[in-house]
């Protein structure tokens, strides 16, 4: 099963949000609507800015851990 690993964002330089998902299509619109996540709808982190797709979701998800352990600068 594929899987995203992806970032959004409220703002150049704003607030930002790390998740996973295996349909990056559905899941974009459920946080512009404030579904599915408390902190995006919270702060609004709507801004898709960055994806990567990974064949198998295990991937994806070692992917987001990784990238959440980044310095936020």
């Amino acid at each position: 099963m594929t899987g995203y690993a992806y970032m959004t964002a409220s703002q150049k330089r704003g607030t930002i949000y790390i998740g996973v998902t295996n349909d990056l299509s559905r899941r974009m619109p459920e946080h512009k609507s404030g579904q599915g996540s408390r902190f995006t709808s919270r702060y609004g982190v709507q801004r898709l800015v960055w994806y990567e797709e990974h064949f198998d979701i295990r991937d994806a998800i070692q992917r987001e851990k990784s990238l959440k352990r980044w310095p936020r600068q």
